[in-house]
């Protein structure tokens, strides 16, 4: 399954998570719905994945946690803020960027449209 389809699948159940708990809840709240929903659609997903920083030639762990993985292609970061910035399309790059997968989702669930509020980045290859 390519990154796109993935992708495709991981929205869908992000609204269904959005639809059912509205805005307003705890990211961790949503964390878990949303994990609910996508092992319900079927595709293996780990939460809070602890990645290790690489730089130059050391490995630190630093205690880094990735929210959500899905088929250890995607990496879904989320969100339950009032005003999503800039700082956070660039940590899910650096976190794109570190794992070495190419596609990421930042979704921030305390909006009043959740369709406008998720976040497609890729890092590396086009698309």
């Amino acid at each position: 399954m390519l990154e796109n389809d993935i992708s495709y699948i991981i929205r869908g159940c992000a609204f269904n998570v959005y639809n059912a708990l509205g805005p307003g809840l705890l990211e961790s709240a949503y964390e878990a719905a949303l994990k609910y929903e996508i092992d319900k659609a079927g595709l293996n997903v780990r939460s809070q994945v602890i990645m290790p920083m690489i730089y130059q030639d050391i490995k630190v762990d630093v205690g880094y946690r990735l929210d959500l993985i899905v088929k250890e292609k995607v990496i879904i970061e989320l969100k339950s803020v009032e005003i999503i910035s800039n700082v956070h399309h660039k940590q899910l790059i650096t976190y794109l960027k570190l794992s070495g997968m190419r596609l990421g989702l930042l979704i921030n669930f305390n909006t009043d449209n959740i369709a406008k509020s998720i976040y497609r980045k890729v890092f590396g290859m086009a698309y």
